[in-house]
């Protein structure tokens, strides 16, 4: 694995546990509907911000994310 991939586990790992900056955070159903939303306006503009070699390590092509950042909000 590269450097990039150690990283993206370690994050997903860290957002599986509900972990956020070493506090509890709130998940799924309990989580508040505002925290969700800019959740998810958060991350899929980051997911904009991805170059195409950080694509490839996460296995979507590039229009698979720009489909994905311009899902609205309210969708999963």
């Amino acid at each position: 694995m590269n450097g990039m991939t150690d990283v993206r586990l370690t994050l997903h790992q860290r957002e599986l546990l509900g972990l956020d900056d070493g506090k509890l955070a709130p998940r799924g159903p309990a989580e508040s509907r505002w925290r969700q939303f800019w959740r998810r306006v958060r991350t899929r503009r980051q997911l904009l911000e991805l170059s195409d070699e950080q694509l490839r390590d996460i296995g979507i092509s590039r229009e698979q994310a720009r489909i994905e950042a311009l899902r609205p909000f309210w969708r999963c």
